[in-house]
């Protein structure tokens, strides 16, 4: 018998830096058992060109990925909302969603030089790695 996916949504502001690299992390870790997707309260429109590289430099590709507002999204659809921002997932997810909710201080690398973009990936790699293992434990 084939399991569902578990569906991912990770949300930040503007969708174009941590929310994008927690995606591209979700759908490469996940392999098949999480789909991962990313939105933004205010999306700039597009992946920030850092984010882009800092992903490639360990093999993952993000740069296909486009900057989506969190409206588009039906989040009782989704197992998981994760928050990489101020913006908090108890003001996201309407009462009546009884997936998972977590919100993680991820800083904003945003006008700051490659390092800091590193940094904030291998900070978001390790949380997204976590949450697959919780999603999937009784997958």
């Amino acid at each position: 018998m084939t399991k569902t996916p578990k569906l991912v949504l990770f949300v930040c502001v503007g969708n174009s830096c941590r929310s994008q690299m927690a995606e591209g992390f979700g759908n490469h870790h996940g392999q098949g058992k999480v789909v991962a997707f990313s939105a933004g309260t205010a999306p700039s429109g597009k992946v920030h060109p850092l984010a882009i590289e800092a992903m490639r430099e360990i093999g993952i590709d993000i740069s296909r990925q486009t900057s989506k507002s969190v409206a588009e999204f039906d989040i009782t659809q989704f197992d998981a909302v994760v928050s990489l921002c101020d913006a908090r997932t108890d003001q996201l997810c309407p009462a009546t969603y009884w997936g998972v909710q977590e919100h993680w201080d991820i800083p904003d690398p945003v006008g700051l030089p490659i390092e800091e973009f590193r940094r904030v990936r291998t900070m978001i790699e390790t949380r997204v790695q976590d949450l697959i293992q919780r999603l999937t434990d009784d997958a």
